[in-house]
């Protein structure tokens, strides 16, 4: 075999590729399993919007064509439903999108991001793609944000500073007086990314989305995402909401056809399923308790979650335990992804799925102790 001399860039070094929640037919093929229950990626147990479901039947016969590039339907019905206008939105493939074209229109090579640790993995992809730093700041010991310590890591080098509320993958959350804070604290030039891509899971009354930032025009994108509570994980597809000059600057990088016609449809029609939007929160917030009373009876340490998932402490043998769990037909993720080697991420099922898990995980237990 002829030896290749092709030098990646050097930044790459620093990349480590997204580690995703196993599929449901690989446990099953790998296992020779016949029933797998996933509660790893936090996908939502009732399914997809049926609004989108019809929409995306009837988009089908148009598949040939190509896809709105500026989204201009899917954009106007976020907006309406939002109170935004359709310039102060872009939809993008999923939200993981958003973070790339984000960091790809604002970082230089040696600019800084912000952002709180452990938290999702790819703010520091997007800044290190870009030849970026990042600059993590730790949550306090029960996973809260430190707003003095977000806004002391802030150097004349930062240009981006990113809050994920609630947390993936601690499920805690910023409260709106310190997001204020933060707001009118930092620089005018740095952009503050608000992932609040779990923010319809969040019952807390002091819980903010970031949206009414961006209506009042403070320099912030506000991403969201159709995967969890809209249930439409499987198509791709997400927004960022941001004062107008904002959004033009991030149109400048993207791909012209990046959301696909059927994504595009299925969000139009999802943003307006109010019916099935308050059947995922009911489910979750009973699922959310149902797991929260399981872990108190088990003696296991938890934190309570403004997500669709739940974090929880095992101790040692945390691995072990997901690796038990798996042999037994149930997904869930495993904390050293995050630097929490013993934790594990649980996400809320159906009742029947929970209590499968709980029924799995005492016997998993009460077979360390014998």
């Amino acid at each position: 075999m002829q030896h290749l001399d092709i030098v990646p860039r050097q930044t790459l070094k620093n990349i480590k590729p997204y580690s995703p929640g196993k599929p449901i037919w690989e446990v099953e093929r790998e296992l020779g399993l016949t029933r797998v229950i996933k509660l790893a990626s936090n996908e939502n147990p009732l399914g997809p919007s049926p609004k989108a479901v019809e929409a995306i039947k009837n988009s089908i016969p148009e598949l040939h064509r190509y896809p709105d590039a500026g989204a201009k339907l899917a954009s106007a019905a976020i907006a309406s439903q939002l109170d935004l206008k359709p310039g102060q939105l872009i939809v993008t493939n999923g939200g993981d999108e958003l973070i790339s074209l984000v960091s790809e229109a604002f970082l230089e090579a040696d600019d800084e991001i912000v952002i709180p640790a452990p938290s999702f993995s790819e703010y520091e992809f997007g800044a290190y793609l870009m030849g970026a730093r990042t600059v993590p700041v730790p949550l306090t010991a029960d996973f809260r944000y430190d707003v003095d310590a977000m806004l002391a890591a802030v150097t004349p080098r930062t240009k981006l500073m990113y809050i994920c509320s609630p947390n993936n993958p601690t499920g805690t959350y910023l409260p709106e007086a310190g997001l204020r804070r933060i707001l009118d604290t930092i620089p005018k030039h740095i952009l503050v990314v608000i992932d609040s891509a779990y923010s319809y899971f969040a019952s807390a009354d002091d819980y903010s989305s970031g949206l009414e930032f961006v209506r009042a025009g403070y320099p912030v994108i506000v991403l969201q995402t159709f995967s969890k509570i809209f249930g439409l994980a499987g198509i791709r597809i997400g927004f960022g909401a941001a004062p107008e000059s904002v959004i033009r600057t991030i149109l400048k990088v993207k791909e012209p056809f990046n959301v696909n016609a059927l994504a595009q449809a299925a969000a139009s029609a999802a943003i307006t399923d109010d019916e099935h939007v308050q059947a995922s929160v009911q489910v979750n917030e009973k699922g959310r308790e149902q797991l929260y009373k399981g872990f108190r009876e088990l003696g296991l340490a938890y934190t309570e979650s403004m997500g669709n998932f739940v974090l929880v402490e095992l101790g040692p043998d945390a691995q072990s335990i997901y690796e038990q769990l798996l042999a037994r037909g149930i997904i869930v993720r495993y904390g050293g992804t995050w630097g929490l080697g013993g934790h594990v991420r649980i996400s809320v099922g159906l009742p029947e799925e929970n209590d499968t898990l709980l029924v799995n995980l005492r016997a998993i237990l009460q077979e360390q102790k014998d």
